[in-house]
């Protein structure tokens, strides 16, 4: 299993900090780099309507919703 991943996110998204709590749940030793995409426009444009994503070292992403099998999956 990989041992970090890249959450976007914002300020305030409930549904980030969901996805945030399934991770570290599932995986207590994942070490998670949030991205504000607030502060970039780009990634404002990019991830605005599908945030919370996650992005592991392979460049591959996962959109919100996920379950914890689309996770374990996503993070093997």
């Amino acid at each position: 299993m990989q041992t970090s991943v890249l959450l976007y996110s914002t300020e305030g998204c409930h549904l980030c900090e969901q996805a945030e709590e399934l991770v570290l749940a599932m995986a207590p030793e994942m070490h998670i780099k949030k991205i504000d995409i607030a502060y970039d426009d780009a990634l404002y444009e990019q991830y605005r309507y599908r945030i919370p994503v996650l992005k592991n070292a392979a460049d591959a992403e996962l959109n919100w919703p996920f379950d914890t099998a689309t996770l374990k999956e996503f993070l093997s």
